[in-house]
Order: C-alpha cells, then sequence, then structure tokens
C-alpha cells in the first residue's frame, strides 16, 4: 500500500513505484494517489485530491472526505494484508494509518518526511514508535532522525531524477521577452488565495516594464480551465500552459512562486525567485505558535539564510510583490548572485539516484 495526499508526493511516489517494479516486476501496488501514481499502475483506493488542504483551518472543510478515506483504507489493511506501507509526507492522515499497521505487524516505510524538525517536534516519538524506517530526502534530516534514534536512509531528493536543467531546452521565450513565471500552487484552495494577487501585481509590473510576458503552468492536479477562469479579463501579457513547469522555470528571468516543492525546483534549475503565501487568518495565527523554523522556503531552509524573498500572508500584497520583482528584473548583479546561491543548493541534495535508492529500502523491507 503506498499513500501520496499531495501533487508533489504523487510524482515521486510514481518514480518510486517504477523504481520498485524495474527491480521486481510481480509487486502490486494500491493505495491514495492521483494521476502520476495511476499512471505507474497504482490501484487508487483514494485520489488524492479530495484529501489535498493548505493551513490548518482548512481540513475542517474535507474532515468528511478524510474520515471516510481513513475509515476505507483501515479496512483495506486488515482484509488485504500488504507486505509493507509506504507513506510519503502527508503526516496526519499518514500516521494514523502507520498506527493502524503497527497494530497487524505490517511494516512501514515513511518516504519524505513530514516537517517534523520545523513544528510539532512531539510527532517524532510517534514516529519512532510506528514507522520502522525513514528515508529523507534533505541533508539536515538524517542527523535530526538520528539524534532521535530513529532508522534512517538518505537518498537525495528525487527531483534530481527528473530535472536535467544543463540539458532543457527552453522552447517559451521565442519572442525574446523577459518571461515572468506564476506559480500559485498545486491545490484549488492555494491557487484560489495566491493567483489573484500573483495577477495584481503581474499589471503593476506591466505599466513599469511594457515589454514583459507571464506564463503560468498549471499543476497536474488542476484543470487549465478553471486558472484560465480566474485570469480572464486581466490587463496583462499572460499565457496559460498546461504543465511545463520545468520549461517555464528554464526560461524565466524570474519566478514568483508558492511556498513549496517549486521553490526547490527553481533552485535546482538556479531560477531567481520571489516566495509568497498566504493562508487564513487562524492558521496563520496557528503556525507562528509552533513552527520553529525561521524561513518557509525549502531553499532558504537548506540554505540557513534567506537567499530568496519570502513574502508571507500581509506581506504578500500585491505592490509588495511587484516592488520586490522590478528591484530583481532591474538588477543584473543580485539575480546573478542570487542563481550563484541557488546552485550551491542544488549540491547540497545529493546526486540523481534518490527513487532507485528508496526503491532498495522497500525491497530490503518486504524481503
Amino acid at each position: 500500500m503506498i499513500i501520496a495526499g499531495e501533487a508533489s508526493g504523487d510524482l515521486h511516489g510514481a518514480n518510486l513505484v517504477k523504481a520498485i517494479q524495474a527491480h521486481d516486476s510481480a509487486i502490486s501496488f494500491f493505495g491514495v494517489g492521483g494521476t502520476a501514481l495511476k499512471g505507474a499502475g497504482v490501484t487508487i483506493r483514494v485520489n488524492s485530491e479530495e484529501l489535498s488542504v493548505v493551513g490548518l483551518s482548512e481540513v475542517f472543510s474535507k474532515i468528511g472526505k478524510i474520515l471516510k478515506a481513513l475509515s476505507l483504507l483501515k479496512k483495506d489493511l486488515k482484509m488485504l494484508r500488504p507486505d509493507l506501507l509506504i507513506l510519503i509526507d502527508f503526516p496526519d492522515f499518514n500516521l494514523k494509518l502507520a498506527a493502524a499497521a503497527k497494530k497487524l505487524n505490517i511494516p512501514v516505510m515513511y518516504y519524505i518526511s513530514p516537517q517534523v524538525w520545523a513544528w510539532r517536534t512531539g510527532r517524532v516519538k510517534k514516529i519512532r514508535r510506528l514507522v520502522n524506517e525513514m528515508v529523507v530526502i534533505l541533508p539536515f534530516e538524517a542527523d535530526f532522525y538520528k539524534e532521535h534514534d530513529i532508522s534512517v536512509t538518505f537518498v537525495g531528493h528525487p527531483l534530481l531524477d527528473n530535472i536535467s536543467p544543463d540539458n532543457s531546452n527552453n522552447t517559451l521565450n521565442k519572442e525574446g521577452l523577459p518571461i515572468i513565471g506564476l506559480l500559485p500552487g498545486s491545490r484549488n484552495e492555494e491557487v484560489a488565495r495566491l493567483l489573484p494577487v500573483m495577477i495584481e501585481a503581474a499589471e503593476i509590473i506591466s505599466e513599469e516594464v511594457r515589454e514583459v510576458k507571464f506564463i503560468i503552468p498549471v499543476a497536474p492536479s488542476l484543470t487549465k480551465y478553471n486558472v484560465e477562469q480566474m485570469v480572464e479579463g486581466r490587463r496583462v501579457d499572460l499565457s496559460i500552459v498546461q504543465g511545463n513547469v520545468y520549461e517555464v522555470l528554464k526560461s524565466a528571468a524570474l519566478v514568483i512562486s508558492a511556498s513549496g516543492t517549486a521553490t526547490l525546483e527553481g533552485a535546482i534549475f538556479g531560477t531567481p525567485m520571489i516566495i509568497v503565501y498566504k493562508v487564513s487568518p487562524f492558521s496563520y495565527w496557528l503556525g507562528t505558535k509552533l513552527i520553529r523554523v525561521k524561513y518557509a522556503g525549502l531553499a532558504n531552509l537548506i540554505a540557513g539564510k534567506e537567499i530568496v524573498p519570502e513574502l508571507i500572508q500581509e506581506k504578500a500584497s500585491p505592490e509588495n510583490i511587484a516592488d520586490h520583482a522590478l528591484r530583481l528584473l532591474r538588477d543584473k548583479k543580485a539575480r546573478a548572485e542570487m542563481q550563484q546561491q541557488l546552485n550551491a543548493i542544488r549540491k547540497e541534495l545529493g546526486s540523481p539516484g534518490a527513487s532507485d535508492m528508496a526503491a532498495k529500502v522497500a525491497l530490503r523491507m518486504l524481503s
């Protein structure tokens, strides 16, 4: 059984499934995922889009679907008795399944750690009790789990298996105009919260820099039509493309991105960026009480300093976003310095082959 509750986990999970089956094609999979895991041959019991949420208070809007999915999957554990349960991030949901698996003596591999090092660190005790092996993708996570006496393997970041920035073709910048990528996230709620602000910022930027083009790559978990409806009638040179985020990162002079996997993808490409994020006022207030790290962006967390501007909550205003973007567009030296620091982060992430290394851990646990 494999559980990936979000778009990035769906992608990494699919690569893991393919890597495992490359070693042993007789192994079959079922669980929670989206289009990528389904495409890899996983029998989808619950679509991840039904469960994915942003923020703490937003969970209540989907609590019914979440509880129904938990009930179904616990029954599956009892009836089908999988030989291994693979969990991908999505901690509050996944740790409940881990507890059910523990009672049934089903081994648990946790691939892509929840951010227990950032907030609600007490969950590490639950992980020690319920999880047989942590398989982590960020360099500082291995030390964290070793300090808490938990079996852990660092495999490097799976994004490196998918991205070859040096070999990518720059196909989007045919007009020769500066491109700004707008990456509002992969969940409907965060796109609804962030994209209008990004578009307003784009309009301000367009008034200052006449020859500039904006591109929105629509995540596989979203529909292009919904995004088109949100930007209809806006006074900006804007293209919307389905997927293609890597081409946008390769072509863009700058991206304005939601906090999340996209910021690490940008770091791998060395693309200058601005991180923006908004959640509900309650989620933000609670986060300020619980979160133990200084930065929201993974690039900044790995660097241990703010190399990419973070505009969170009220700071993520159209005017403020536009101001930061215009400064970066006009200052080639600042962009070059940011690119240099992002390239250093890429080296910290390890080498390609994370999916295959994680697959070998899974096969060891199966045997």
